[in-house]
C-alpha cells in the first residue's frame, strides 16, 4: 500500500519514527509487542459492548420492545413475558423488571374509563401475591412524551426485604383496544438514594431506560 504524501512540516509520522526500532527488535519482542496489542484492542471492544444496550423484542400478535441496561435476563414470572433483573453483591434483589400481558373484558365505552376498573381487581391481585403487600395509591402517568399509561403504587416484601413497586398498565391506542402489557417495577428500598418511594420507581436509575424505552410495534 502506497502511504498518503504527507507534508514536509507534519512529519515524520509515528510509522515512520518507530520503524527502525521495529526492524531492529528480535522477534520475542516483536511477538510479544502484537500480543499485548490485541489484549488491549480486546479490552476496548469489550468495554463498548458493555456500554451497549441490551435489547428484548416480543413478536407475535401484540409485538413490543424495550432497551435495558446493567440488568440480566431471568425467567419470567408464571404467564409473563419477559423479565430482567439486578442484584446486590451479596445476590439479593436490587432491581427487577417484568412484563406480562394485559387483557381487559369486553367494554364499549372509553378505555380511560374501563383500566381504573381493572386496576381495582389487579390491586386484589397483588395482595395476594407479595407479603406485607401496602397500597400506595394510582392513577394515570406519563411514560414518554408519546406515551402513557396507568400505575399501581405498592410496597410489599421481596426475598426477605422491603421493595417498592409500581406496576404500569399499557395499551395500544385506539378504541376498544383489550391488549396490552404490564410493566412491574421493584426497587429494594435500599437500591437507590434517588428512589425514596414508589412513585419514583422506573424515573431514574437502572430502571429508568426500559420503562422509557416500553414501545409497541
Amino acid at each position: 500500500m502506497t502511504a498518503l504524501p504527507i507534508k514536509p512540516e507534519y512529519g515524520p509520522t509515528l510509522g515512520r519514527l518507530l520503524s527502525p526500532r521495529w526492524r531492529a527488535a528480535s522477534a520475542p519482542v516483536r511477538g510479544l509487542t502484537v500480543a499485548v496489542l490485541a489484549l488491549v484492542l480486546a479490552g476496548v471492544v469489550g468495554l463498548a459492548l458493555t456500554l451497549q444496550d441490551a435489547k428484548y423484542s416480543h413478536g407475535g400478535r401484540l409485538p413490543f420492545s424495550f432497551a435495558y441496561r446493567d440488568l440480566y435476563r431471568v425467567a419470567p414470572d408464571p404467564g409473563g413475558f419477559v423479565r430482567v433483573r439486578g442484584g446486590f453483591p451479596n445476590g439479593a434483589l436490587k432491581y427487577s423488571f417484568a412484563v406480562a400481558p394485559l387483557r381487559l373484558p369486553a367494554y364499549s365505552g372509553e378505555q380511560t374509563a374501563e383500566v381504573p376498573l381493572f386496576a381495582t381487581g389487579l390491586v386484589r391481585e397483588l395482595a395476594g401475591r407479595y407479603q406485607g403487600f401496602a397500597f400506595r395509591g394510582e392513577g394515570r402517568t406519563k411514560i414518554s412524551n408519546t406515551s402513557s399509561g396507568y400505575q399501581i403504587l405498592f410496597t410489599a416484601q421481596v426475598e426477605g426485604q422491603r421493595v417498592y413497586g409500581r406496576d404500569v398498565l399499557l395499551l395500544p391506542p385506539g378504541r376498544g383496544v383489550r391488549e396490552g402489557v404490564i410493566a412491574t417495577m421493584l426497587a429494594a428500598s435500599t437500591a437507590s438514594k434517588q428512589v425514596l418511594s414508589p412513585i419514583e420507581v422506573g424515573t431514574t436509575g437502572v430502571l429508568l431506560r426500559p420503562m422509557k424505552s416500553l414501545a409497541f410495534g
